[in-house]
């Protein structure tokens, strides 16, 4: 008597042949993990989610905006060049809230097993939720091709292979564009504060070394893509097309895995994305040092940080106050006369 190894579950009588099309939904939840990560690991190929060929867009996630930045120990006046920290600190600030970071150097970033175990997975800034659900989604990515193997339903396992492959070149090229490069001549122990003001009246103050303020504000997040990356990144995205396209031959049963594997991780990350709290960028660690402080006005905030620094030289460059303004409406008349 022979036995029938294969599994042959009872599925729903119901199309499903667009199934594929999910991985092209565009969703930035990629976008969001490789920005709060600041880089790409190598358990992200078992995280499977619709938006994947748009993982190189990360950098836009800031929405255009690179706020002024005011050096509050100096009087100087920048911006915060790199998008990635623009886009934690809109995450993390409050309208008509001062809400005060902490910037720090990870301790073990140079010795060769904190490297190989950051390239896996980073996780500086992962907490019990955001990691539980994290390795949820890589599980799920796991199982779901198990139980193809067992169904043997190879068209599933081959586009679930084209969809890793897909996921693969975007890390390698992301973890090629994350390299750190110049954020300026080095200044020592010198300690740093920095003001920054953010749209929609959010006000976020950054305190550390100024290396290490330097590190997460200036130069570049991701540099520009060189021929090669751009060229893979490419073929990338058609090999994700190419995969949605394949899924109409993937069996029935398939086709119920291959979308609760997209619907389901992208679920698991949108919940790590929601619970990363820290900012991981270059090295460094950025998070939440007090609660966010509500003021009435801003004039109130510019006045509590002058009378806390003892100079108004940042504020009066960032337009938060106003000097020698005339105080009557003759002066005021003659002024605009003038």
């Amino acid at each position: 008597m022979k036995f029938d190894t294969h599994i042959h579950p009872k599925t729903p009588a119901m199309s499903l042949d667009a199934a594929g099309l999910i991985a092209l939904a565009d969703l930035t939840t990629v976008q969001e993990r490789t920005a709060l990560t600041g880089t790409s690991s190598l358990l992200d190929l078992l995280v499977l989610v619709p938006g994947i060929h748009l993982q190189q867009r990360a950098t836009d996630l800031h929405n255009g905006e690179y706020p002024a930045r005011g050096a509050l120990t100096t009087g100087y006046v920048f911006r915060v060049e790199n998008p990635a920290t623009v886009y934690y600190l809109q995450k993390v600030g409050r309208t008509g809230h001062l809400t005060t970071l902490k910037v720090t150097k990870l301790d073990d970033h140079k010795q060769w097993w904190a490297k190989m175990a950051s390239k896996v997975v980073p996780l500086h800034n992962l907490n019990f939720v955001s990691g539980a659900a994290y390795f949820m989604a890589v599980s799920w990515g796991i199982v779901a091709i198990i139980l193809m193997a067992l169904a043997r339903d190879w068209w599933g396992i081959a586009v679930v292979g084209i969809l890793i492959g897909a996921r693969a070149i975007n890390a390698f090229v992301i973890s090629r564009r994350s390299n750190p490069g110049w954020f300026g001549r080095s200044e020592g122990n010198e300690n740093g504060d920095l003001l920054i003001l953010l749209s929609q009246d959010r006000w976020i103050r950054m305190k550390g070394l100024v290396d290490h303020l330097k590190a997460v504000t200036s130069g570049q997040w991701l540099r520009d893509e060189s021929t090669f990356e751009s060229r893979v990144t490419a073929i990338a995205t058609v090999t994700v097309y190419l995969a949605a396209a394949l899924a109409s031959n993937i069996h029935q049963f398939g086709k119920i895995l291959l979308l609760a594997l997209l619907i389901g991780s992208v679920g698991l990350l949108a919940i790590a994305n929601t619970s990363t709290d820290e900012l991981q960028m270059h090295g460094h660690l950025v998070k939440v040092a007090a609660q966010p402080k509500a003021y009435k006005r801003r004039l109130d905030l510019a006045n509590d940080l002058i009378t806390e620094t003892g100079r108004d030289d940042w504020a009066v460059r960032m337009g938060m106050i106003v000097k020698n303004v005339p105080s009557t409406d003759t002066e005021r008349a003659g002024k605009v006369v003038m």
